[in-house]
């Protein structure tokens, strides 16, 4: 039996497993328990490739894989969906998983390994916390303009003036509200360092990758942006160049090409939407300081935004980031301006 593939549709208690062999037939397409799941793949030979949706649980299950030594390759789900035929359901979603498998140009999702997850898991509590943070801020924002008290634009000036907002008898809060308002501040204050704790736990997780501190060398590369960077690209091998990551990162303009005509328009905004919100950030803090740059950094930016415009370069400097990082991530040489932007 020469196994070419096995797809495996992922779920939470029943997992559907389809056996494609060498000649594209289906071998075999069943459930399976969980309690029976590992159980079952390990009965196939070692070295047999594996396919999975790039889904919840799918790192886990490939880590899983990668030891029991079977080759794994994670899908999109956006590459898979084209190739389920008739009804949705289990049965065929895991063939078509073996078909998208068998594609030769589908780009696949590396397997985070546990220190990525570590970051992703930090990163994650850490967005639900300024969330929360930001919201809060509106709303005291908003309730105090209903007495007709204002605050400074800037979390940091209103939680700097809450206090004697607070205390100031003549300005129109009633008890009540001030109440709250000291509530909503304490509140603010406990949020301030549960943020502060997991950036320095981030900050120590990527201490121990040893690209880390030549990625902090890149403007624009804060802590945060280079951690979220490590924990989504990981090593960076599975890009064959840095455009192959910007393209990722969806920095790159969408083609409307015909009759050999070339017609760009706005970026893709494809892969991973908070990496490439990160990197136009990073960018963008770039900008604010390129008049004073008297490297090959800043009279490429400025040139560029005279001929596209802030916006564009901002992206366009964002891009130029992206592939720079990779280099660095896959390489042993540290930033260089002179170089990134002969």
């Amino acid at each position: 039996m020469d196994i070419k593939v096995i797809g495996i549709d992922l779920a939470k208690n029943v997992f559907q497993i389809c056996v494609l062999l060498a000649d594209n037939s289906v071998y075999k397409n069943y459930k399976v328990t969980r309690a029976k799941f590992l159980h079952d793949i390990r009965q196939y030979p070692e070295g047999t490739l594996i396919a999975m949706e790039a889904c919840g649980t799918s790192h886990h299950w490939g880590r899983v894989f990668l030891t029991e030594g079977f080759k794994i390759k994670l899908i999109p789900a956006q590459h898979v969906k084209p190739f389920v035929a008739n009804q949705k359901n289990d049965s065929n979603d895991a063939k078509a998983i073996c078909e998208a498998a068998s594609r030769p140009n589908i780009h696949a999702v590396s397997v985070k390994s546990i220190q990525q997850q570590d970051i992703k898991s930090l990163r994650c509590i850490r967005t639900r916390l300024v969330q929360n943070r930001t919201a809060m801020v509106n709303q005291i924002r908003s309730l105090s303009s209903e007495y007709g008290v204002t605050f400074p634009v800037g979390r940091v000036k209103l939680q700097s003036n809450i206090a004697a907002t607070i205390e100031d008898a003549e300005n129109g809060l009633s008890v009540v509200l001030r109440r709250i308002l000291n509530r909503m501040a304490t509140d603010l204050k406990s949020l301030d360092e549960s943020i502060s704790s997991i950036d320095a736990e981030i900050a120590e997780l990527c201490q121990t990758h040893h690209r880390y501190k030549a990625l902090l060398s890149i403007p624009g590369f804060g802590p945060i942006v280079a951690a979220s960077f490590i924990s989504e690209v990981g090593t960076g091998n599975q890009f064959k160049n840095g455009r192959q990551l910007s393209a990722w990162c969806g920095l790159v303009p969408t083609q409307s090409s015909s009759g050999g005509k070339i017609r760009l328009g706005n970026i893709t905004k494809n892969g991973c939407s908070e990496l490439r919100v990160l990197l136009i950030h990073g960018a963008r803090a770039v900008s604010r300081f390129s008049t004073k740059r008297q490297d090959s950094l800043g009279a490429w930016f400025n040139d560029l935004e005279k001929r596209r415009g802030k916006r564009k370069a901002i992206v366009a400097l964002a891009n130029k980031l992206a592939r720079v990082a990779w280099h660095i991530l896959t390489g042993e040489s540290e930033f260089n301006s002179s170089k990134a932007f002969a």
